[in-house]
């Protein structure tokens, strides 16, 4: 499977997962349409999916304009079903998706909102993780808990170590920024924002990091327990 990250609004990432070999795709979180549609016609697959990890427009926006485009299924969380658009399949905490030759594991991860869900293309272990686990952050918290939110967080960060992360924001700077203000003696940490800077400066995605990396340099992911998470989480929030 081939991932192209697609650059959608402000700085949300929409992702492109990609069969090479039946020439067959699906797109997480589309923001808008017109990127999406621009890659498909330059690009010799079709598109089958969409999966939603969540109802918010930033991630929803370019629904209803793909499947009238490409005539295509709309697979999301059985909680958002009456909040995401052109719905087709709902789907379950733990579920395996399987389409065509895409095989997915749901995590339901609530927290950012309360219908939030993260995409683990198991076998190649990869997990798409919308708002909830960022690049050296965690998303706020808006319909969920602190309580939520810490175990989804735990929940991802069960997975190996070699897992990669594709979420939903282009935020690894500032989030980097924070977590040194916290954590000023880790060394991986300092030399990941070397390279977060130069990626930037070169106008090349910071994402995907690796589960190991996060464990290692993400603040949020440090936290033993409730009570600390929901301190850092505040503090981020007045960051």
């Amino acid at each position: 499977m081939k991932i192209e990250i697609i650059k959608c609004l402000k700085d949300n990432y929409s992702y492109l997962v990609i069969d090479e070999k039946e020439k067959i795709a699906c797109v997480i979180d589309p923001s808008e349409a017109k990127p999406i549609i621009n890659f498909i016609n330059r690009s010799n697959i079709k598109l089958k999916y969409i999966l939603n990890t969540h109802h918010h427009f930033d991630h929803i926006g370019g629904n209803q304009e793909l499947k009238r485009e490409y005539n295509l299924q709309v697979i999301g969380f059985e909680g958002d079903k009456d909040r995401i658009p052109e719905i087709d399949i709902v789907v379950k905490d733990n579920q395996i998706w399987k389409g065509d030759n895409f095989e997915v594991k749901i995590y339901h991860t609530p927290g950012h909102t309360s219908g939030h869900i993260a995409f683990h293309f198991f076998k190649e272990k990869k997990i798409f993780t919308g708002d909830t686990l960022f690049s050296l952050g965690c998303g706020r918290i808006f319909e969920g808990t602190y309580e939520q939110m810490f175990n989804s967080l735990k929940k991802i960060k069960s997975l190996p170590k070699e897992t990669k992360i594709y979420c939903g924001h282009e935020y690894t700077l500032q989030n980097s920024e924070f977590c040194l203000t916290l954590d000023k003696e880790n060394s991986k940490l300092r030399n990941k924002i070397i390279d977060i800077k130069k990626k930037l400066k070169n106008e090349v995605p910071t994402i995907p990091s690796t589960l190991g990396e996060e464990i290692e340099c993400n603040i949020f992911l440090k936290a033993k327990d409730i009570k600390s998470f929901s301190k850092l989480r505040d503090l981020k929030d007045n960051f």
